[in-house]
Parts: structure tokens; C-alpha cells; sequence
């Protein structure tokens, strides 16, 4: 036997009514009545349609987008007038794939520099490996005062305390069990006296002297075989800086050498001949 639909008395009666107070509720949304007419006269209601909502949600969202625009516009704007224009057009004659002449290369340097301070020149080497290092005296130092600390209890505690003046501290063996407790401190500051560099020996106040001259140590990074090294101040002119840096590369060494690039502090990097 097929389904029989079962429909109580009354329920025909119920759902017309229930269409005929939807249809009314819907009208009512439709029009509205105005102050001043006469019963069952209507006029549509006043008001932003549906489609005109929509629309002026959209001008919104675009109207609050374009300050961000202008900002991300303006900001660019800064960063391109950061150099002057002399700067950029000496900047274009930069060859980034070309190999220069250590004197080329300082002559470009020379011409980009700014008048308002004395640039640190910077030498950036890739190695062949990581783990090399050492200790050079620059012929002519790197053009800032090294400030060298000989540890003791009162050194410690200032450590301690989060006061730390000094550039390179260098301890006697004795006093190692007591840096011991400000290890995590100079430790990821690369500060920590080291027998690999001499920073740990018996005559600290003879090694002081020498970093104090200018001796400087060179370690490739713990996790990539880079160095990087001070070599002096555009001041120090071409010749000076010259044999810095080849002081340097004597040290460290051609074989370990993958590529050198040389920058001032503002300038791009020009990789160099080694």
C-alpha cells in the first residue's frame, strides 16, 4: 500500500493565513506611510536601497584603503631621496657582477661618501670553510679606540650587574672559574676570554697593550664561512686602507678565500680582486 498524506481539518485554513501576514510584513518593508496623507495613501519608503547599501560599503572599504596606499607611496618617496641624487647616479655606475681593482674600487668608495661623517670601511670574505681564524695588528689600526678590561672580582660584579665597557676583556687562567657565572652573559656577546685569540694568559697586562695598539682578532661565523672585519675610515685614504686590508688577506690567507666585497658604511658592496 503507497504512503497516504494524512492533512487535519483546519490545517488549509491555518497556512493561507500565515501567507496572507507574510505577504502584509513584506509590503510593510516596501513603503512607508508619510506624515500628512490620508489612510491607505503610501509612498516608497525613504532610505538607501538594498543595491545602494552594498555600493557605499564598497566605497568604504576603498575609501579607508587609500590612506594605506598613499602611506606605502610616501614612504618609498623617503627611502629613493635617502641618498642624494649625486649619490644615485655615482650608485648606477656600480657594476654588481664586475670584479674591480682594490685602488679601483677605493676610488669609488671615496666618490660616494657623504660629508656629514667619517665612513667605516668594511671587508666581507667568504671562506672555503668555517672555523678559520686569527690575530692581525693593522698597519694603520681600524680607526676606533679599542677598549680593553683585565678581568677581576670587581669587573665580575659590574658584569653582573648588566655593565659591560669594554670591547675585549683578557684574564688570567685563575680567574676563569670565576667568569664562569657571567658566562651566558659575555658568551653570545663574543666577549669571553678565549685561549684561541690569547685572551686567556699569564701576562693579561702585556696582551692588553696589544689590542689596545690595534690588534684585532677574525673568526668566520659559527654557522657560515663568512668574516667580517673593520679596516679603517674613508679618512685613512686609499694607500692606508690598502694596506690594511692586504695585511688582512696575508692573514687570513688566499687559499681560504672564496670572494672579498668591500663597502664604506652608506655605500653598496664592489666585490674586489684578491
Amino acid at each position: 500500500m503507497g504512503k497516504i498524506r494524512v492533512k487535519a481539518f483546519g490545517d488549509e485554513d491555518l497556512e493561507q493565513k500565515q501567507k496572507e501576514e507574510e505577504s502584509k510584513r513584506k509590503e510593510s518593508k516596501k513603503t512607508a506611510k508619510a506624515p500628512g496623507m490620508k489612510g491607505g495613501e503610501r509612498v516608497v519608503s525613504v532610505g538607501p536601497s538594498e543595491e545602494e547599501l552594498e555600493a557605499l560599503e564598497v566605497a568604504e572599504v576603498k575609501t579607508e584603503e587609500a590612506p594605506k596606499e598613499e602611506k606605502k607611496v610616501k614612504k618609498q618617496k623617503e627611502q629613493k631621496a635617502f641618498h642624494s641624487e649625486k649619490y644615485e647616479e655615482l650608485a648606477k655606475e656600480v657594476d654588481k657582477t664586475k670584479i674591480y681593482a682594490l685602488k679601483e674600487a677605493l676610488e669609488i668608495l671615496e666618490k660616494l661618501q657623504r660629508k656629514s661623517f667619517d665612513e667605516t670601511v668594511e671587508l666581507h670574505i667568504n671562506t672555503i670553510a668555517t672555523g678559520i681564524s686569527g690575530q692581525i695588528t693593522l698597519p694603520h689600526g681600524t680607526g676606533k679606540q679599542t677598549r680593553v678590561a683585565i678581568a677581576d672580582d670587581k669587573l665580575i660584579a659590574e658584569i653582573e650587574k648588566g655593565i659591560i665597557n669594554f670591547d675585549v676583556l683578557v684574564a688570567e687562567p685563575a680567574m676563569m672559574a670565576k667568569l664562569a657565572k657571567v658566562a651566558k652573559v659575555l658568551g653570545p656577546r663574543g666577549l669571553m676570554p678565549n685561549p684561541k685569540n690569547g685572551t686567556i694568559t699569564p701576562k693579561p697586562e702585556e696582551v692588553a697593550k696589544k689590542y689596545a695598539g690595534g690588534q684585532i682578532n677574525f673568526k668566520t661565523e659559527a654557522k657560515a664561512p663568512i668574516i667580517h672585519l673593520t679596516v679603517g675610515k674613508i679618512s685613512f685614504g686609499p694607500i692606508k686602507l690598502s694596506e690594511n686590508i692586504d695585511a688582512l688577506i696575508t692573514a687570513i690567507k688566499k687559499a681560504n678565500i672564496v670572494n672579498v666585497t668591500l663597502k664604506s658604511t652608506m655605500s653598496p658592496g664592489l666585490k674586489i680582486k684578491i
